[in-house]
């Protein structure tokens, strides 16, 4: 092999493992930033201005768990299995001037919502057939019963917090 191919394949496969590495990071955030922009406001009015912003977080689907089969039944337990999301609630902030009755000076007071986990599992379905595994005493045929179905409620699991706190300046 020729060193001007060489050098080529070394730099092709130096470029392919630098955007892999870039690649990575960019995957693994999971909240979006939003910041409100209101600088022009500031500027027109010639005043202090609240500072917004939030974060808007990015839902992960999981794997859903098979179905189960359990003996006695014909038809497998969960027929519509439950998907599981993971991602958070969204968080917000808020910091605004509060004019200080003494001096020029502000204080301010600020009010943040962190992100939160989440995690959700959307609702499944349950059924059975209406005939039972078949018996021996009955030379090998199935008996009839009752059809059986049974919804999986879906299931939400957070804890949502707030702060409040006042300080000097803005």
């Amino acid at each position: 092999m020729k060193s001007t191919t060489r050098g080529t394949l070394a730099a092709v496969i130096t470029g392919v493992a630098a955007a892999m590495g870039a690649a990575a990071p960019a995957a693994a955030v999971d909240t979006v930033p939003v910041p409100v922009p209101l600088e022009g406001i500031e500027n027109s009015l010639n005043m202090e201005l609240p500072k917004l912003g939030g974060e808007i977080p990015l839902l992960v689907p999981g794997a859903p768990e098979g179905p189960q089969y359990v003996e006695g039944r014909l038809l497998p337990e969960r027929v519509i299995p439950q998907l599981p999301v993971s991602g958070a609630l969204p968080g917000a902030g808020l910091r605004a001037p509060l004019p200080h009755i003494l001096g020029d000076d502000f204080d301010h007071v600020a009010v943040e919502a962190p992100v939160s986990d989440l995690r959700t599992l959307g609702p499944g379905l349950s059924v059975d057939a209406p005939l039972t595994p078949p018996k021996p005493e009955n030379f090998g045929l199935p008996d009839v019963k009752l059809p059986q179905v049974g919804v999986l409620a879906p299931v939400l699991q957070t804890v949502p917090g707030a702060n409040l706190a006042t300080g000097a300046g803005l």
